[in-house]
């Protein structure tokens, strides 16, 4: 079980309260979705959870919180850059419980995960194994240490899709309490049974936490109803509150230039329009009161926005790209043979496959031969931002590297509207959370004017309410794109073909 009473999570950097009076109680069976926009503190409530040390760095907390026997199981976002590179053998080591496992016990494990018991044996390093298997390693190991609870901060992460199939299971069929953050909404659809919402309002200076014994698609249906019952009746019974107080208002305009009409030599006149007066006055102040009674307007983090300019079409027909590659190889091995790709304006092309069949290999190489055409204008979104960007940086500096006034004022408004603070607009774009560069990159390909947009994973952090409005802009987006993605809504809302890669070419997908 685990129970949280009344915690408070500040960040010490700009003294913002990202969790507040947060109570919430977890049992056998429950599979609570932590959702909320980047930078609300999903991350931070996990890693205080696992072991407050982790934040000590950069934020300060109060309350309490606590587990059943022993400390909950806690998967990180990302291994270490040190156990990626030792072999699976020595991460699973590294644990006195995996280690002290019998035999029978590691087999029933491996059984449990779907997952070769050989491995647990391997020499191989930690990285050479596919995301779905490295997931599955890290499980093991922290199944071994029978905890109550499970912590799992973004578990999809670099899934293929059938590694995203294997995890909705496991997870469903899992017993134990689950806090889980995830940016899959299908996942999210199909695992949760409860939500903790957690949000930052008023421009994040107001934090609230929602929790929901609800599974995620019934929460955000019932929520988005609630806003607007909640709003409809707020305007209706203001619209009826203007019109009594502008009637209101007649009268005493009217009372008044009475009052100051009326003559000195008619005090009979004077003592009744002082009278009604009086009269007007309880009646303001009655209308004072019923103000402060009105339905208040509802209360929810403004969404994102972005849009492409319609001036980023491509002609329909037109040739984007026609690949013919007898072979696909990175140094000591071939990944691929026989690829035949042909992508025409304005269409929207999805690459999917396994992890490690060369996804990456290929978009890189279809961008080195977009990016100088002259006759197109593309644009590559590279899945280590990295790779796009100087993260030393600030969001301000990316978006209007001229300098200009004027393209800072425009950048800033952009920035705005992507729900950017102006602390975090300042900021060093690599201190920023991976679903705010992620924003970043989608934003300067906006301002770019490309009209062919090659994207690698462009939604893999994006959280699950900024991710339906980015979905909506690429949907809209009046040129090419040619993307690799193993998020299924976007398969479905803006691509309007999905290719796998095989060790055959590429095939469509069944």
């Amino acid at each position: 079980m685990l129970q949280i009473n009344d915690l408070t999570i500040t960040c010490r950097r700009d003294l913002r309260t990202v969790v507040e009076h947060l109570n919430l109680t977890l049992g056998p069976g429950d599979r609570c979705a932590v959702i909320g926009e980047e930078g609300n503190g999903k991350s931070t409530l996990l890693r205080l959870l696992c072991d407050r040390s982790l934040v000590e760095g950069y934020a300060e907390w109060s309350g309490s919180f606590s587990f059943g026997r022993d400390r909950p199981g806690y998967l990180a976002q990302e291994a270490a850059v040190s156990e990626l590179a030792g072999s699976a053998r020595e991460f699973l080591a590294a644990s006195a419980a995996f280690e002290a496992l019998t035999g029978r016990e590691r087999a029933a494990l491996a059984g449990e995960l779907g997952l070769d018991i050989g491995a647990f044996a391997s020499e191989r390093p930690l990285s050479s194994f596919s995301g779905g298997e490295r997931v599955k390693l890290r499980l093991a190991r922290v199944l071994a240490e029978q905890p109550d609870v499970l912590l799992l901060d973004e578990p999809s992460n670099d899934l293929d899709l059938d590694a995203l199939e294997w995890l909705e299971g496991w997870m469903a069929g899992c017993r134990l309490p689950m806090l889980f953050v995830s940016h899959d909404e299908a996942l999210l659809e199909r695992v949760s049974t409860m939500v903790l919402h957690l949000e930052l309002l008023r421009r994040k200076t107001a934090p609230r936490a929602t929790v929901a014994r609800l599974p995620y698609g019934e929460y955000v249906a019932a929520r988005s109803r609630a806003l607007s019952r909640q709003e409809q009746a707020a305007r209706k019974e203001r619209e009826e509150f203007d019109r009594q107080l502008e009637r209101y208002r007649r009268i005493r305009q009217k009372v008044e230039r009475a009052q100051s009409s009326v003559s000195r030599q008619d005090p009979h006149s004077g003592r009744l329009l002082k009278k009604k007066m009086h009269s007007v006055q309880s009646m303001g102040r009655r209308f004072e009161r019923e103000r402060e009674r009105l339905t208040a307007l509802p209360e929810f983090e403004e969404p994102v926005f972005l849009s492409f300019p319609s001036t980023s079409a491509v002609p329909r027909g037109k040739a984007v790209l026609e690949l013919e590659l007898p072979e696909l190889s990175v140094p000591g091995r071939t990944l691929t043979r026989d690829i035949r790709l042909g992508v025409y304006g304005p269409e929207k092309l999805c690459i999917v496959g396994p992890n490690g069949c060369g996804k990456t290999t290929l978009l890189r190489l279809i961008a080195s031969e977009l990016l100088p055409r002259r006759d197109l204008r593309a644009a590559y979104m590279p899945q280590d931002y990295a790779d796009a960007v100087d993260l030393s940086q600030t969001p301000v500096e990316l978006l209007n590297p001229s300098g200009g006034r004027a393209g800072e004022e425009r950048s800033r408004e952009l920035l705005g509207s992507l729900r950017y603070t102006s602390d975090e607009m300042a900021r060093p774009a690599g201190e920023l959370s991976g679903g705010q560069r992620a924003k970043l990159l989608l934003a300067s390909l906006a301002l770019s004017g490309a009209n062919v947009l090659i994207l690698d994973e462009p939604t893999r952090n994006l959280s699950p309410l900024s991710g339906p409005v980015i979905r909506r802009a690429l949907g809209a987006f009046p040129g090419a794109i040619i993307a690799v993605s193993h998020d299924r809504k976007f398969m479905g809302e803006v691509c309007s073909r999905t290719l796998v890669l095989t060790p055959r070419g590429l095939e469509p997908l069944d």
